[in-house]
């Protein structure tokens, strides 16, 4: 089962929160029919997405993370609800790049570094807030941390990490967030980066134990850590007929005459979940007939 686990450090110098994602980037392999590049891709994202929408505690509230580097992949999009329960696609699914000359699949190369990363949260109030900042590489886990530093001035470590099995499934993915609380001194820094540094690789370690509280006690492993938070997270959508059909009501009593003159009925694709809904020619009729009397 996927997990996120959120812990402060008990000197009060660290906050940390950390993800097991393997089922949920499985089923977004399954659902999107990824390749392996992008599988990484939608991976890091959705994990990314899953620790920061988990922070935000509105019931209502959701978070978006927008990635458009200007590589082959296109955008890369993950949403997740105040839980941390995420869902996404990424643009072009099928693209396919050779390995990196260490061996790595190239997540930089297929996302590219020519773009932003804009994160969204809605609050449920009028405006949400919106902020963005320019791709270093387009590898995430630090163009995050380049988010966190530049539009929140939180100094932050990030690491997200898929790691894709010979048959292509998921053997492993997630990722954490440490981030330093207003006065930590740069001996705190320095124990965070050391532990960071000996850590090593996240999909190393999550493909050694999956636990993300572990994950986290080995990467803090000069501080003393107190577990805030341990709760499941999986893929979830929360498409359904009627958000569709409220979609195809903003489209105007106009459009909808089109659509049916051109076409009788039409489909529309859930693009989180490829879920088809089908409006027949008397549906759309009866749909354009209430928005005429309304």
């Amino acid at each position: 089962m996927d997990q996120l686990v959120r812990a402060i450090t008990r000197d009060g110098a660290v906050k940390a929160v950390a993800v097991s994602t393997k089922e949920l980037t499985e089923r977004v392999r399954n659902i999107h029919k990824t390749l392996p590049v992008a599988t990484a891709a939608m991976g890091r994202a959705l994990a990314a997405a899953s620790m920061m929408g988990n922070a935000l505690k509105e019931e209502a509230a959701s978070l978006t993370l927008q990635i458009k580097g200007g590589g082959p992949l296109g955008t890369v999009l993950a949403v997740s609800d105040h839980l941390g329960n995420v869902r996404g696609y990424v643009q072009n699914p099928q693209v396919d790049l050779p390995l990196r000359q260490d061996g790595k699949l190239d997540v930089g190369g297929a996302v590219g570094s020519e773009g932003t990363l804009t994160v969204i949260r809605d609050l449920g109030m009028k405006e949400p807030y919106i902020g963005s900042v320019g791709l270093l590489g387009g590898e995430i886990a630090e163009d995050l941390a380049a988010y966190f530093v530049e539009s929140e001035q939180i100094p932050t470590a990030c690491a997200l990490g898929v790691l894709v099995d010979r048959d292509q499934s998921v053997k492993a993915a997630g990722g954490y967030i440490i981030q330093l609380l207003p006065g930590a001194d740069e001996s705190v820094i320095s124990k965070v980066e050391g532990g960071v540094l000996a850590a090593g690789p996240v999909t190393a370690l999550l493909d050694r134990d999956s636990s993300p509280e572990a994950l986290l006690r080995t990467v803090l492993s000069d501080f003393d850590v107190e577990i805030l938070e341990t709760s499941p997270i999986s893929y979830q959508c929360y498409c359904s007929r009627d958000r569709v059909e409220r979609a195809l009501i903003s489209m105007g009593v106009r459009e909808l005459e089109d659509l049916l003159a051109e076409q009788g009925g039409c489909e529309l694709g859930c693009q989180f979940c490829d879920h088809i809904y089908r409006f027949t020619a008397q549906e759309l009729e009866s749909l354009i007939h209430r928005m005429k009397t309304q």
